[in-house]
């Protein structure tokens, strides 16, 4: 007579024909990042530049030697037997306000410059002074001087605009010393302007355009000569503060289009220059 075996027995013999071997993991797939865009190519090159700009102690002190060398010329150029009232005109971007946060967040995000997203900064109105370009300009104002702010801000910033200055207390913010840009980037009539009622003794910008809409072409040795034609009133009437962001030196190599286009122009002109 057979016996059934032992219920443990049974219960192991199951569980033996019931475990089978996992499934070998499917092989990863792995997936190549894609290449950059012209636009976060065109950004990316930007990054050195606002990089210095926006955390260098260097571009703090420079900044504040250009103010103080400002306060030189001035006082040389206030004696005149003008009877105008007296008047500095500044730039504000880069000039008395500080944009690199919007820079650095252009770089992070991969883009170039917009209008909208510019806007949506110049709307926070907080951007910071130019270091040295608020003494600066009280001090002016001290010395007799009106404060005209000449700038390629679009008219639709006014309000932001003026809130910013008004903010850190710069002389002079108000309605009638902003002139803003609407149509013309030629910053030529709005100083003529100024000129036209007061003695302009001293301009600040932070582009070479800010003095003469004629250093807008570059392209005769990168505008060079006309540098060294306008050697003294560049020296005697105009102050200029860094910028390596972005400006007319960048826009001459890049020019207008699509950033494939920018990006390719930028390209050959590496190429051109390599040693």
């Amino acid at each position: 007579m057979k016996f059934p075996p032992p219920l443990s027995a049974l219960l192991l013999a199951v569980a033996c024909r019931s475990v089978q071997p996992a499934p070998a993991p499917a092989p990863a797939v792995v997936t190549a990042p894609a290449a950059p865009s012209a636009m976060e190519r065109l950004s990316q090159q930007g990054t050195d530049a606002v990089l210095w700009q926006h955390a260098s102690a260097e571009y703090y002190r420079i900044a504040l030697q250009t103010y103080e060398l400002a306060r030189l010329k001035l006082a040389a150029n206030l004696g005149s037997t003008d009877p105008r009232p007296l008047a500095v005109v500044v730039d504000i971007d880069e000039t008395v306000l500080d944009n690199s946060p919007y820079q650095v967040a252009a770089i992070r995000d991969g883009r170039t410059y917009e209008q909208s997203t510019w806007k949506d900064w110049t709307d926070k109105a907080s951007a910071r002074p130019t270091p040295g370009a608020l003494p600066f300009l009280r001090h002016a104002m001290e010395q007799g001087c009106e404060v005209f702010y000449i700038t390629n801000r679009d008219i639709r910033e006014q309000a932001a605009t003026l809130k910013n200055l008004q903010d850190h207390g710069f002389p002079f913010a108000d309605e009638a010393h902003l002139l803003l840009m609407d149509g013309s980037s030629d910053k030529t009539e709005r100083r003529a302007r100024v000129a036209a009622t007061h003695r302009i003794v001293l301009l600040v910008g932070d582009q070479l355009r800010d003095l003469h809409e004629g250093f807008k072409d570059r392209s005769t040795d990168d505008g060079r000569p006309l540098v060294d034609a306008m050697a003294d009133t560049l020296s005697r009437y105009f102050i200029l503060l860094p910028n390596p962001m972005y400006g007319t030196y960048r826009d001459a190599v890049q020019g207008r289009g699509t950033d494939e286009e920018k990006l390719e122009r930028m390209r050959a002109w590496m190429q051109r220059n390599a040693y």
